[in-house]
């Protein structure tokens, strides 16, 4: 059982500029059809597909536009409409997705936990996972999918080590990313289970960039520690991080004819 999630919703989101000014992109609304169409926050969804596999603590890492973010959760739980616990910290600098899972250290002690990013959100694995996770106790654990321009994402190098419900299960050998000329058209979607040995693994990189998540991860397999992957179905990710996957999304969403995971 993992009952602890941290939740990066710190980035800028220069992609979607024109509404994350308005608006953090945790808020941007998705389509969750049940009857009828719904508006929901993405940050909705990404919590109730993570309070049904378990999880009952959160910490939201949050940036310089996060107020609107910590309002409009708090009112949910004074409420009660959201039962969690739910704290927050603050990335004071965009100093990347690696520099804001630190922020969680205090609050994930020794415990594994989920990593999410806010600007997307699986379709299914997230149960399987938790399955794998607890049966193997690796260092790492990746949700994977493939890609036509793996250019633009982190990516994994993989060896394949059978199937698991349905999955391709692999053992990630190494991992780039956004590399220029990719070794692989998979890649990491930004959901991963973690034990505290990433927080090691980050503190010891010395870089004059941004702190990617994936030096991390990288930095795990150098030194002898443990990264599976589920590979999953193409489509599993549903992206608000650009105009044009927002738009996909949408569409999506809105057209299904059939009630999934999170429409």
């Amino acid at each position: 059982m993992i009952s602890k999630a941290v939740i990066t919703a710190a980035g800028l989101g220069t992609r979607m500029r024109s509404m994350t000014l308005i608006m953090p992109k945790a808020l941007l609304p998705l389509i969750r059809r049940n009857e009828t169409p719904m508006l929901v926050p993405i940050i909705d969804l990404i919590i109730a597909r993570l309070q049904e596999i378990g999880v009952t603590k959160f910490i939201i890492i949050i940036g310089r536009n996060g107020r609107p973010l910590i309002d409009y959760l708090m009112d949910k739980v004074f409420t009660d409409s959201l039962r969690v616990q739910i704290s927050f910290t603050f990335q004071e600098k965009p100093l990347g997705f690696g520099d804001a899972v630190l922020k969680a250290e205090d609050f994930v002690s020794s415990e594994p936990f989920f990593v999410h990013a806010d600007d997307g959100i699986l379709t299914d694995g997230y149960s399987e996972g938790v399955k794998l996770y607890d049966e193997l106790r690796p260092d790492a654990l990746l949700f994977l999918r493939r890609v036509s321009n793996p250019s633009r994402y982190g990516i994994a190098i993989v060896r394949d080590e059978g199937s698991y419900n349905g999955y391709r299960l692999v053992r990630v050998l190494n991992v780039e990313e956004k590399p220029s000329n990719p070794k692989s058209n998979i890649a990491i979607t930004a959901a991963y289970i973690f034990n505290r040995k990433i927080f090691d693994s980050l503190r010891l990189i010395n870089t004059n960039r941004e702190l990617e998540l994936t030096y991390g991860i990288e930095g795990i397999i150098n030194s002898g520690g443990e990264v599976y992957g589920l590979l999953l179905n193409d489509n599993s990710w549903l992206s608000v991080g650009d105009p044009e996957s927002y738009f996909e999304t949408i569409n999506k969403t809105f057209n299904s004819n059939e009630r999934t995971n999170i429409y």
